[in-house]
């Protein structure tokens, strides 16, 4: 494989310098907003920083845009990324860094003039491995549509007990969004699985704790992120992409399990169950299911309704029910696919090596500086 944990070690690391890694493809929509917010950041005293774009060879204007960028702003560096995906992208941002602290950012993804400031100082005060806040997800078009998806995504009925969504006390958890790390935890765990085009960062973070290491949320560190502008291409990226890359991921590394993700898989095998064997047992099976499916939408109505209320939109309180529905059902049947796909030896990442060390390995094993 290209890369490796050495090769990341033997650079000049700074410990004052800051390294920023950008992954990105085809965002030509935010990538100079996103870039713009980065050169704004707020720098804590003798911080240095270098800003890494690595680009996934991008198909629309990003790369142009990033050039145009470059010509203005030296300091950024371009890189290219023939494997495509985020976790390519990191790793071979890692190898090129050359700060003593890492900075993971989405190319989606606007941050405020403080944001490294409250990184830094969270990640000094704390000595946590990872450090992130906050993430709020804000329309990603002018239409309903993409209004429907932020409301999804930003109550707990939609997405659970994930923090970094909803709100959050400040505190040790299982994952945040992006990154500030220290870089030696990449000496010790490893760099990202590039198996995973999706849930590499959860696994890493799980990665990190399963080894001893602390992953902190501080809710004052704040993005914004800007999510998909139409229902089915939400819908889509649920089902062929973040549902069954959930199941690869138990697969290749079983600590990075948790019940958040795996619910909507029992909810969907509830649903076609009930479907199939109600009318065979209408006592038995019937009346219970028609029972949970009325609380169901009970706790769906109650928080359409919540988020009618703070959205001031009043077609969710119609539409969300629903939306809700197909959000849960639709995920649930990814992750089941993705489960039959590796009970079937079908799935992508069983047909790839563990591409480089520590990527997807037990939390037995350490990689010795």
């Amino acid at each position: 494989m290209r890369k490796s944990v050495k090769s990341v070690r033997k650079k000049n690391n700074q410990e004052n310098l800051v390294s920023i890694i950008v992954p990105c493809r085809n965002e030509e929509r935010f990538i100079l907003k996103c870039l713009r917010s980065i050169k704004l950041f707020k720098l804590p005293e003798k911080v240095k920083i270098e800003i890494l774009v690595v680009d996934g060879r991008s198909t629309d204007r990003t790369l142009k845009i990033i050039k145009k960028v470059i010509a203005r702003n030296p300091s950024i560096r371009l890189l290219d990324n023939p494997g495509i995906t985020q976790s390519s992208a990191l790793n071979i941002g890692l190898s090129a860094a050359r700060g003593g602290r890492i900075m993971r950012l989405d190319a989606h993804t606007l941050y405020p003039p403080d944001y490294l400031e409250k990184c830094y100082e969270t990640a000094v005060r704390t000595k946590a491995d990872n450090v992130g806040g906050i993430c709020i997800t804000e329309p990603g078009g002018r239409g309903y549509q993409a209004q429907l998806v932020q409301a999804l995504t930003t109550h707990k009925f939609g997405v659970g007990n994930s923090g970094f969504r909803t709100s959050a006390k400040e505190g040790p958890k299982d994952t945040v969004p992006f990154g500030f790390f220290d870089r030696k935890v990449f000496y010790k765990i490893g760099l990202f699985d590039e198996r995973l085009i999706r849930a590499q960062d959860y696994e890493f973070n799980r990665r990190i704790i399963a080894l001893g290491g602390v992953v902190w949320l501080n809710p004052k560190i704040k993005s914004r992120y800007f999510n998909q502008k139409s229902i089915s291409d939400f819908y889509c990226k649920q089902f062929l992409k973040e549902a069954p890359y959930n199941a690869y991921m138990w697969y290749l590394a079983p600590y990075s399990f948790t019940p958040r993700h795996a619910i909507t898989g029992i909810f969907t095998t509830g649903v076609l169950g009930g479907i199939m064997f109600a009318p065979l047992f209408p006592v038995a099976i019937g009346i219970p299911f028609a029972g949970v499916m009325g609380l169901y939408f009970i706790l769906a109505i109650f928080s359409s309704i919540q988020q009618t209320i703070r959205n001031k939109n009043l077609m969710h309180l119609f539409i969300l029910p629903f939306a809700f529905f197909f959000y849960h059902f639709i995920h649930g049947l990814g992750l089941l696919t993705g489960l039959l796909r590796l009970a079937t030896c079908t799935s992508p990442v069983q047909k790839v090596n563990n591409p480089l060390p520590g990527a997807g390995m037990s939390p037995k094993i350490t990689i010795v500086k």
